[in-house]
């Protein structure tokens, strides 16, 4: 059961750093988009100033939404990290089993290569 809390544990880890990254990119998405609006405020038009304002009210929407989610994800990282130092003290012996193990692994699929 130990090998299924810390293989859940992994998965987990890796979500995290996937939604971690996800969120990145997204941020970087938004400033890219948010510099295109911009630079098209020189352009006369009342198409263009709607719909320019409309993406612009469209981001500000999407950087609250990203704020909310990112908090969460800040608050399941704590957690996890407290579950995972809660359990290294409760059982010392069998994470430094389980560290060994992986060390193990991951030496012979490198002396593989």
């Amino acid at each position: 059961m130990t090998a299924k809390k810390l293989d859940h544990s992994a998965s987990h880890d890796d979500k995290q750093t996937g939604a971690e990254s996800l969120i990145g990119e997204f941020k970087a998405l938004m400033a890219d988009a948010e510099a295109l609006i911009k630079a098209t405020e020189d352009h006369p038009g009342a198409a263009v100033t709607s719909i320019r304002n409309k993406a612009l009210e469209t981001l500000a929407g999407a950087k609250e939404s990203l704020s909310g989610v990112e908090g969460k994800l800040l608050d399941k990282a704590k957690v996890a990290a407290e579950g995972a130092d809660d359990f290294v003290h409760r059982n010392p012996w069998e994470a430094v089993g389980v560290a060994a193990g992986l060390g193990l692994l991951i030496g012979l699929f490198i002396g593989r290569r």
